[in-house]
């Protein structure tokens, strides 16, 4: 190992202690009011905490779920393409958070059905992906996996666009909100929600990091150390559909989060997952406050819908990727 990549590795808990805290200051601080007047006048103190204090929270909660998604689909399918965006998980949970709307707008429905049945809708698009993209020639598994997804997403786009078509008014709104992606919606019960379901990702996934390791070799060699590579991948595709499902109902499909974030915390600790996973969580979260604080200001006073500004800026990354990846396989 050189010198620089030990260098880099012992910066890896600062970073991920320091970031967290500098991000989110940055976007409760971030908009056109002057930080005096937030601090001091009575109406400044009431948008600070209850508006903009739960809006980055979310943020930062959705950017870390969505990275901890990604982390565990390319791990799982061995492809540093996968994404949740990507390979239509997003899409398949909000066609049925969109179902939610559609009906919840003629008939009243518990707010908590409407993560369940995203969940669902996810964990099927991420199932049928893997199915489809898994049962091609390992040498081509990437390009199968990539296909499925944009097949998937094509898919998800019509359905979303049926739904919309048949939706009333106020359900048209929240569909496009949807399609979109918004963090105008941010409240203490979503908080909670992704809150809780990153701890309990906390508490399960740290013993199994090292069989996602394994995973790495491929699944020959993953099964000759012990991994059952069948019930690691459903626990994967479990898990990731949860978190999406929970980020897709809180603020809409969010894309490219999922794939910069582990990629950025490769380059700068490596491939192992008990160095990538922590790393990624907190950059993602950074991004995706990042990109709100952009989304708020750069078209203020209006706001740009954040599944936007992730979009344009995750593109050129994802673009860089399938380049490298090309000339990988053409050696």
């Amino acid at each position: 190992m050189s010198q620089s990549a030990l260098i880099r590795r012992q910066h890896i808990l600062p970073l991920c202690l320091v970031l967290p805290v500098l991000f989110l200051i940055l976007g409760v601080l971030s908009g056109s009011q002057s930080l005096n007047w937030l601090l001091e006048a009575d109406a400044g103190q009431t948008i600070l905490l209850h508006i903009r204090l739960p809006r980055v929270l979310m943020a930062f909660l959705i950017g870390a779920a969505l990275a901890w998604a990604g982390v565990l689909i390319q791990g799982v399918v061995r492809n540093p393409l996968a994404d949740p965006g990507l390979i239509g998980v997003s899409g398949g949970a909000a066609v049925a958070a969109a179902v939610f709307v559609v009906i919840s707008s003629t008939m009243p429905l518990p707010l908590w059905l409407q993560p369940a049945m995203a969940f669902f809708g996810g964990m099927f698009a991420l199932m049928v992906v893997m199915r489809m993209g898994l049962s091609g020639a390992s040498m081509h598994a990437m390009s199968f996996l990539v296909l499925a997804g944009i097949a998937i997403n094509v898919l998800a786009h019509a359905l979303i666009g049926l739904l919309s078509y048949m939706a009333s008014d106020s359900a048209l709104r929240q569909i496009t909100f949807w399609s979109l992606g918004s963090l105008s919606g941010a409240n203490w019960y979503w908080i909670s929600a992704l809150a809780g379901v990153l701890v309990a990702a906390l508490l399960y996934w740290p013993k199994r990091l090292r069989q996602l390791d394994a995973l790495l070799l491929g699944e020959v060699e993953a099964r000759s150390l012990g991994v059952s590579v069948t019930q690691m991948q459903w626990r994967a595709v479990i898990w990731v559909a949860l978190m999406v499902a929970i980020a897709v109902s809180a603020s809409g499909v969010i894309g490219f989060v999922g794939l910069i974030s582990p990629h950025i915390a490769r380059l700068l600790t490596g491939a192992a997952h008990q160095r990538v996973l922590p790393l990624a969580v907190v950059i993602g979260g950074c991004l995706l406050v990042a990109a709100d604080a952009l989304a708020r200001t750069i078209v203020a006073p209006a706001e740009m819908p954040i599944g936007i500004v992730t979009t344009l800026l995750g593109a050129p990354v994802f673009i860089s990727l399938l380049l490298r990846e090309k000339r990988r396989l053409s050696w």
